[in-house]
């Protein structure tokens, strides 16, 4: 990574905080304070915050390595001074962690970037709170008892003030859910609600804009697109939309996790049809593939499935391993979804369904690689 430029005792600063950080930071414009400096000795972070991010500089001097860095906040949040104003547990512990500095403890960094953000939550909070916005105080004093909800305000040149909410969802772990879980973070589903700035008493207020979103690596297991968000009805506020909501994620966690058991089902039953699997997804289950023979026509087969399995039937994609275009690469089918399929078929007899359906479509396929090569 870009931490190879930087002198060692800063570059194990940031490589122990990249690791072992619970939020996912990324590190951007690794450079050097000198023209000709031999090491780089200052960087951006991108933080995620409220399903953004926001991007501080940290300022080593790499003729000093083992001094605190200076840290430089966005523009936006000019006003933002974690070290002025009242002491709190946060701006004391700030303090108290710039002052003790250890170059030689690599934990410090990823200590006082979590520090910073914590300082940076309450900020927000603080300017929210301070906005004469009935609506808004209201949904602040029911919903901020919630364990990692944060706020924050949004605004732009050519649009009108707005804040934005990002509340977590569920109390259950999902990593627990899946056996043999390979997710270095916890994985996470969040509700983004932005709230338009009222400052004037309005009898039907408009309203939120409602979003759902997930950790990356979530997609492997559940997909947040096929969840359909509850209507947010007149005069309804978070605490009463919530709970509506999380029953219904929990209810369809429920059944992804089911799925991984049923998709795991149907690849052993097709052992029995096309022999062991070459190949396999051994967590999620979502792709197999197997060896098959017609006559002398030797092919692949892949499945590829989706969470929704067995309700959306497997994507299935042939390859030949006897004939390649120019470059030599195997031939392969388009993916094929058009066979027959029931989700009510018991395992067994899905995988004999589509090996029946394999038995025609190969000697399609195989002409299909026979014409092509001849061109």
């Amino acid at each position: 990574m870009a931490a190879d430029t930087l002198p060692p005792l800063i570059a194990a600063q940031l490589n122990h905080l990249i690791s072992n950080s619970p939020h996912s930071i990324k590190v951007d414009q690794v450079r050097s304070g000198c023209k000709n400096g031999l090491y780089s000795d200052r960087f951006t972070l991108l933080i995620p915050f409220c399903l953004d991010f926001i991007k501080w500089d940290f300022i080593f001097n790499a003729l000093y390595p083992s001094v605190a860095p200076d840290v430089v906040f966005s523009p936006d949040d000019d006003d933002f001074c974690p070290l002025a104003g009242e002491e709190d547990d946060v701006s004391v512990a700030l303090k108290n962690s710039l002052v003790d500095w250890n170059s030689k403890d690599s934990t410090r960094l990823l200590e006082l970037v979590h520090k910073l953000r914590d300082a940076y939550v309450n900020y927000q909070r603080k300017r929210v709170g301070e906005l004469d916005d009935a609506r808004l105080k209201f949904e602040i004093s029911t919903v901020f008892s919630r364990e990692g909800i944060e706020v924050c305000m949004v605004s732009g040149a050519d649009k009108p003030e707005e804040v934005k909410f990002s509340v977590p969802l569920l109390d259950t772990s999902l990593n627990k859910l899946v056996i043999g879980c390979p997710w270095k973070n916890e994985q996470k589903i969040y509700l983004q609600v932005i709230f338009p700035i009222i400052r004037s008493y309005s009898s039907t207020p408009a309203a939120p804009r409602l979003k759902l979103v997930s950790t990356s690596e979530l997609k492997s297991l559940f997909s947040i697109e096929d969840v359909k968000l509850p209507p947010w009805l007149d005069g309804m506020c978070m605490a009463e939309y919530l709970p509506a909501l999380e029953d219904n994620l929990k209810m369809q966690v429920v059944e992804a996790v089911a799925s991984i058991g049923a998709r795991r089902r149907f690849i052993e039953a097709l052992a029995p049809l096309f022999g062991r699997p070459l190949e396999a997804d051994p967590v999620f289950c979502r792709k197999a593939t197997v060896v098959a023979v017609s006559g002398t026509f030797n092919f692949l087969v892949s499945f590829s499935f989706s969470t929704q399995f067995p309700k959306q039937q497997p994507t299935l994609a042939l390859q030949s391993c006897q004939h390649f275009t120019s470059q030599g690469v195997p031939l392969m089918s388009s993916p094929i979804n058009d066979y027959p399929w029931s989700p009510r078929w018991d395992t067994p007899q899905m995988a004999e369904r589509i090996f029946e359906f394999l038995v025609d479509e190969c000697l399609n396929f195989k002409k299909h690689c026979q014409d092509t090569q001849q061109v």
